[in-house]
């Protein structure tokens, strides 16, 4: 078996290299299993009080993100006005965005605030968001968008 030449090895990589370091990370968390975006909560449900799971016969693409309704009519909602159910932050965890880092956001900890949702990683990731929400809203808001290209 004949190796290859390490300037074609040296080639191959630096070839590659450049456009694994330029990736931007997605704007809209999902799962690396799927293309849901909150897990695929129906998000219009959030602003009403009661989360709930979307259905698959309720969805559609959004900021490259699958996004399921419960109903026809909260998907109708959503598609007149998608930022003003998006998730801040697009759905990574708030907490973790104002300390400058990228975290899954989670539907179980969740809080919407003047219109807004937020989520967290963990209930205990949470709790400590809740305890400083303002602070860590106006930090989050400071890194967004800008961590994705870190």
């Amino acid at each position: 078996m004949k190796a290859f030449p390490i300037a074609v090895i040296a080639a191959l990589f630096c070839w590659l290299t450049p456009m694994t370091a330029a990736a931007q990370k997605s704007e809209i968390y999902t799962s690396w299993r799927n293309n849901l975006a909150v897990d695929g909560y129906d998000v219009v449900s959030f602003h009403a009080g009661k989360p709930v799971k979307g259905r698959e016969r309720y969805v559609t693409v959004y900021k490259d993100a699958d996004w399921r309704f419960d109903t026809q009519a909260n998907m109708d909602l959503f598609l007149m006005n998608p930022d003003a159910f998006v998730p801040q932050y697009g759905g990574y965890c708030a907490w973790a965005v104002a300390k400058q880092k990228l975290a899954p956001g989670k539907a179980d900890y969740w809080h919407v605030e003047d219109g807004k949702l937020y989520l967290n990683y963990s209930k205990r990731v949470k709790k400590r968001w809740d305890a400083l929400r303002d602070e860590f809203i106006e930090q989050s808001d400071r890194h967004w968008p800008a961590l994705l290209n870190e």
